[in-house]
């Protein structure tokens, strides 16, 4: 863990590291407004919080918002365009749920191939009421369009099939995936961003509509409005803006499953035959992670918190596995220990996690971020992690796209 120690004592650490100068957000909630506008005022709090103007942004990288299943808006240039034209460079991103993630990866490399000193990176997103639906006319060749049309398979009916599959293979129960929703909303009760700012029972959620078995009303994370933004720099930028010891990105990982793909993972509806090609040693959601651990050059003994995707309760415990933060089929184990709630070996989802604020799917990932950011400088409040000083992001878009970001101080 040397090199995260050099990152705690002023120096600069790895040379591939960026700062995280500014975090801003957007509440979350059903507003009823543009996208636009949570997303204007998430990069205004974020410039605010690194103490920089607009005119010193040097590019801006927008993770694109999606109407029915397809890219409506270039996100980049759209928030460029509310902030005022300034002549600053523009990408747009969409990896579904991943976008944010990617986002700060095409930021990240743009600094550190010396581009620009400093990156305004935002998402934002008006999502429909109910659960995403895939937009009309016949799309064959797209697997998002056919699991809705062959198996009729929305979101929620594949929570609940990855569910089933938890209890079938390592025993957990309803009652489990319950306390997973107690503990994040425990949390997002202290979270002022948060869509959801009540604490439940055990009870409550047992007593919530079923709405894909085994899983509930409250084991499933809403669509949401919301936004969310970073302003990243280079070190250099950072230290002349008096910036001694900022946060700082170590590493993003943006991994593709590997063939032969042996787990069935929505949209795709068949996996791929092991007969003549053996399988991965490691599951696509696992191999994120590593990638992640690798590249930052510490591994899962030495994070201080966790913000994973948790789209249901069991996917949640899934994400524990996969990140490496137990053995497989331990996931509830490590709940049931308190090790995920606060206090324990390793918070997982202090911000209250999808549970409490639901999806904005272009700005969820940078919204993990800020929270890993305001835990690291010590600013999250009453959610704050003792003494944090390394964490991880974990989540995964439709289609291969993974995510994972590592940040440390």
């Amino acid at each position: 863990m040397d090199d995260l120690a050099l990152a705690t004592d002023g120096g600069d650490g790895m040379t591939d590291d960026v700062a995280v100068l500014g975090a801003g957000m957007h509440p979350w909630g059903k507003w009823g407004r543009d996208f636009v506008e949570y997303g204007t005022a998430a990069a205004r709090a974020a410039l605010a919080d690194a103490g920089l103007d607009w005119r010193d942004i040097g590019s801006v990288v927008g993770a694109d918002t999606v109407r029915g299943g397809y890219p409506g808006y270039v996100a980049g240039a759209t928030f460029a365009k509310a902030l005022g034209w300034q002549g600053a460079r523009v990408t747009s991103v969409y990896a579904a749920c991943a976008s944010g993630a990617q986002a700060v990866a095409a930021a990240r490399a743009q600094i550190l191939a010396g581009l620009a000193d400093v990156v305004l990176v935002v998402g934002a997103d008006a999502a429909p009421k109910g659960f995403f639906r895939p937009a009309g006319g016949d799309r064959p060749d797209d697997p998002d369009w056919l699991r809705f049309r062959l198996l009729g398979a929305t979101n929620p009916a594949y929570f609940g099939l990855y569910a089933r599959r938890r209890m079938a293979v390592h025993g957990d129960t309803p009652e489990d995936f319950a306390l997973v929703k107690v503990k994040n909303a425990a949390l997002g009760a202290l979270n002022p961003y948060a869509r959801y700012r009540k604490r439940v029972t055990p009870e409550e959620v047992a007593a919530s509509a079923v709405v894909a078995d085994p899983l509930r009303l409250l084991d499933i994370c809403a669509t949401s409005d919301g936004g969310a933004a970073l302003v990243l720099s280079s070190m250099d930028f950072a230290h002349r803006h008096g910036a001694a010891r900022p946060v700082r990105i170590r590493a993003v990982s943006t991994v593709t499953p590997r063939f032969p793909s042996t787990v069935l993972d929505l949209p795709d509806i068949a996996t791929d035959c092991s007969v003549a090609v053996a399988a991965p040693a490691e599951t696509f959601r696992a191999s994120i992670a590593r990638a992640a651990y690798e590249e930052a050059g510490i591994g899962p003994e030495d994070l201080s918190l966790a913000e994973v995707y948790d789209l249901s309760t069991a996917l949640e415990l899934q994400w524990y596995e996969d990140l490496g933060l137990c053995g497989e089929g331990e996931g509830v184990k490590l709940l049931r220990e308190g090790a995920t709630a606060p206090g324990g070996r390793i918070p997982v989802n202090t911000s209250g996690g999808l549970a409490s604020f639901g999806e904005a799917v272009p700005a969820q990932a940078i919204a993990q971020v800020c929270e890993l950011t305001w835990q690291l400088r010590g600013t999250a409040g009453d959610r704050q992690v003792t003494g944090a000083r390394a964490g991880i992001t974990a989540n995964q878009g439709l289609f291969g796209h993974g995510s994972s970001v590592v940040a440390v101080r």
